[in-house]
């Protein structure tokens, strides 16, 4: 294997040679670890690959560790598993003892649950000492040292729970940072959501100030406390939403240009399975360029291929946007090998050192080629998962002359907290075409071997060919609602802050808002204002100091003419299912176009947040697109005859301004009726806006 390195830094072998010779150092690199495993090793691997194959196993395991560990009671946790048991079954991929042990903790669990059930927790946390180390200082020290002693580093996560406020904020924060003053800890990872609790990208630049100071204070204590090495320890920014894409790297940057840091070594993650990555990265190259050439120090760019995809697509069908990540595994691998190809270039190594951080042995045997050819062994490293597959690691250590692994940590009163991770790594393990899936069933030459290899090499060959075009590009600003009046029912999209166009569109609507000055809120009584009569004040429930609207009241004889005039303007609303469903249509595409106003309306009026009130207009929205269906399915037809009320009162209450009153607005008037709508004082202009939209998309004022 060693010769092989030695051929790639003198010979001058082109991609295709280099995708060859990857593919061979692989199996040499497989067959040596598979000839080192130690006899717990090839147990522990046996085991995961049955449950990996086994869809019942798969799914046991996923219930028992995200469901039965959950609630704060042993009590609880015992009857879940009784359940879990009854209804699943025990999982023949499991050895026999460990589901004797399951069904006896299912019997004895709901009569014994406070000595069966900690037994049950201890042999989890057992079986995934592994890959989460425990946190208990004599435990982690013992592993560091073990670690030492083949030559290789950790990279230390405290796992934790979600943040919820600051308090909790600044302890992780402080745990952080004990954890880098202690003497067994060199490198560390972080992701802002464990140093701030509201991480917020509509408030971009106050979040962004917000995560500087614990920042600093964690390259403060990287800087004044040496490691092993007797240089500065080491910070990694950790990546996990694509929300917080730009928000690290901007803070990675704008902390790491002060004065302060500009000599100091730090790292950020880099997920390849964004295509909004790979600019980023020719982004942070030249940035780090330009910082070395002022006589700052270079930064380390840690490659990733991704674990939240499950999540991002969640968020994405939730919300109407396209995921973020890319559609095909191929296109993920293929960015990776992108990434890793311009990382490793000689002038972009010299300012950003480079972490692979795979367990894909193709990839592992790609990236030490690669690095060989380049001439940047020195600025390349490896990284691997913790306990993942520790007789692989010792292989790649040995090559590669240094390994680094990414160590969560979590002592044994935190363990729940460990359950998200778990999750995640289960989850990806047993994704479709995942080499981890087959990383323990597979030797070479095999069946899922040549799978792997295939997929590899046209990774390899479509490396310059995957799109870096991010997969969310709204943009509020430009885009124009149309009328589809043919197609059925969809959920319209919220709008996808993490894009800048979009929080410059909104904040230009606000600004617009809070400049308005103060104004009289008539009736419309026949179609006409009514500004004269008892008025009342509405209010900013956000900004006391500032005067409100004037709100026109309706006396005794206003409302006789409202309901006068509503049930002679209803008579005249006989037109067609088919007429009706037009019109609400083109109400749809009308509050689309007016969804920057509105919003602000609502933040303005009804002291919401743009977040709340965007979400609310796209539920007005969909309300009308779903009404304008409401008579198109053909059950209806069934002999019934339908007939308008005649007038219908819409009252919505103060909190949801817009949504609730344009659905109830709306539904009576697919139906046929006219409407008499009484918003709430304090929520009287979002009302009033939402009127002037409909009455803007074709909606008679007198039946309004």
């Amino acid at each position: 294997m060693e010769a092989r390195l030695q051929q790639a830094r003198v010979g001058a072998w082109d991609d295709e040679r280099l995708v060859a010779e990857a593919v061979t150092l692989a199996g040499q690199i497989l067959e040596q670890a598979m000839k080192g495993q130690t006899l717990g090793e090839r147990y522990r691997g046996w085991k995961l690959q049955r449950m990996l194959d086994d869809p019942g196993g798969k799914a046991f395991t996923m219930a028992l560790v995200d469901t039965v560990f959950r609630p704060p009671s042993w009590e609880r946790s015992a009857a879940l598993l009784s359940q879990m048991v009854a209804r699943l079954g025990l999982p023949v991929s499991f050895p026999w003892y460990e589901r004797l042990g399951l069904r006896l903790a299912a019997e004895l669990g709901p009569v014994l649950p406070t000595l069966v059930m900690p037994l049950v927790a201890a042999m989890v946390r057992y079986e995934s000492r592994e890959v989460v180390l425990p946190g208990e200082d004599e435990k982690f020290q013992s592993h560091v040292a073990k670690r030492k002693a083949m030559g290789a580093r950790l990279n230390i996560n405290l796992l934790g729970e979600a943040i919820l406020g600051e308090e909790e904020a600044e302890r992780r924060t402080s745990e952080n940072v004990r954890k880098l003053e202690s003497e067994d800890c060199d490198y560390i990872s972080v992701k802002i959501s464990t140093i701030l609790s509201q991480v917020n990208v509509l408030a971009y630049d106050d979040t962004l100030e917000k995560l500087k100071e614990p920042l600093r204070m964690l390259y403060r204590t990287a800087m004044t406390h040496r490691g092993t090495d007797g240089g500065a320890k080491f910070v990694n920014l950790d990546m996990e939403e694509y929300r917080d894409l730009h928000l690290t790297a901007d803070l990675f940057r704008e902390v790491l240009e002060e004065e302060e840091f500009r000599e100091l070594e730090a790292g950020i993650v880099l997920q390849a399975y964004l295509p909004d990555s790979y600019l980023l990265q020719r982004e942070l190259t030249e940035w780090a360029q330009e910082r070395m050439a002022s006589g700052g120090a270079a930064i380390k760019i840690r490659l990733v291929k991704g674990a939240n995809l499950a999540m991002e697509r969640v968020e994405a069908s939730v919300h109407g946007w396209t995921q973020a990540p890319y559609g095909t595994k191929a296109e993920v691998d293929a960015n990776f090998k992108r990434m890793l190809h311009f990382g490793c270039r000689k002038e972009n190594a010299a300012a950003v050192r480079i972490g692979v951080g795979s367990h894909n042995l193709f990839d592992v045997s790609y990236a030490l080629l690669l690095r060989a050819r380049e001439g940047v062994e020195d600025r390349v490293v490896l990284e691997m998962l913790e306990g993942m597959a520790n007789h692989q690691a010792r292989v790649v250590e040995g090559l590669a002359g240094g390994l680094l692994f990414y160590a969560p940590v979590v002592t044994e009163d935190d363990f729940g907290s460990a359950i998200a991770y778990l999750m995640r790594r289960l989850d990806e393990n047993t994704a479709p075409k995942n080499y981890l899936r087959d990383l323990f069933g597979m030797w070479p030459g095999g069946p899922r071997w040549a799978v792997q290899r295939r997929r590899f090499s046209e990774a390899c060959q479509k490396r310059g060919e995957v799109s870096s075009r991010p997969g969310r590009e709204q943009n509020r600003d430009i885009e124009y609602a149309v009328v589809d009046f043919e197609g059925g029912f969809e959920n319209v999209p919220d709008t996808d802050w993490t894009r800048e166009e979009n929080r410059s569109w909104i904040w230009r609507a606000l600004l617009t808002e809070e400049t308005r000055r103060p104004e009289v809120l008539p009736l419309q009584i026949e179609g006409k204002d009514r500004k004269s009569g008892k008025k009342a004040m509405s209010s900013d429930p956000s900004d006391p100091e500032w005067p409100g609207d004037s709100v026109v009241l309706a006396d005794a004889g206003m409302v006789e003419k409202a309901l006068a005039t509503a049930d002679l303007a209803g008579m005249g609303w006989e037109s067609t299912v088919e007429e009706r469903s037009k019109l609400l249509k083109l109400v749809a595409c009308a509050l689309g176009r007016a969804r920057g106003r509105l919003i602000a309306v609502m933040v303005r009026d009804g002291g919401k947040t743009v977040a709340e009130a965007d979400g609310e207009l796209s539920e007005a929205i969909d309300f009308a697109n779903y009404y304008a269906e409401a008579f198109s399915d053909e059950g209806l037809a069934d002999g019934v005859e339908a007939s308008p009320l005649g007038v219908v009162v819409v009252a919505p209450p103060w909190n949801f301004p817009l949504a609730i009153g344009c659905g109830g607005v709306l539904a009576a008037l697919m139906a046929g009726n006219a409407v008499i709508l009484k918003p709430s004082p304090d929520a009287v202009l979002a009302a009033r806006r939402m009127a002037e939209v409909l009455w803007e998309a074709g909606v008679p004022k007198k039946l309004l």
